[in-house]
């Protein structure tokens, strides 16, 4: 497993594709999984396109839209980024052929910060597959 570190701003969307792909490239296995696994709770990933910036900037106005501003109860002011984390998730898995990630042409892997400016980490865990017998 590797973790990688990263400093993100008050909201929005990180691409971290060239890092997960790098990964999975350093740990040489040709055919299985990459789990890619967010240990926050303000702070989700997910997979969409990563050719037109317009997306990003539409899921986080989508995203606002579906989580309001409420009377939450919980009183840290980060409400909404619990919120937002819960409905985008936290773990991915993508599947690994030829050594390469199965991704679409048009996808891309970001780490979704919802409360920060923060110090944040990622951790992505390649999975070999079994070998049948």
């Amino acid at each position: 497993m590797e973790e990688f570190q990263l400093y993100t701003p008050d909201e929005g969307f990180i691409e971290i594709t060239s890092q997960v792909v790098a990964a999975v490239v350093r740990s040489k296995v040709e055919e299985g999984l990459c789990q890619v696994f967010v240990p926050h709770t303000t702070a989700g990933v997910t997979i969409n396109e990563n050719a037109d910036p317009d997306v990003v900037t539409d899921m986080l106005k989508a995203l606002d839209h579906m989580v309001p501003s409420l009377a939450y109860r919980h009183d840290e002011g980060n409400s909404r980024a619990h919120m937002k984390s819960s409905l985008l998730g936290c773990s991915l898995i993508i599947a690994i052929t030829k050594g390469k990630l199965v991704l679409g042409r048009w996808q891309g892997i970001y780490f979704c910060e919802f409360d920060g400016p923060r110090n944040r980490r990622y951790c992505v865990h390649v999975i070999r597959q079994a070998e049948p017998i």
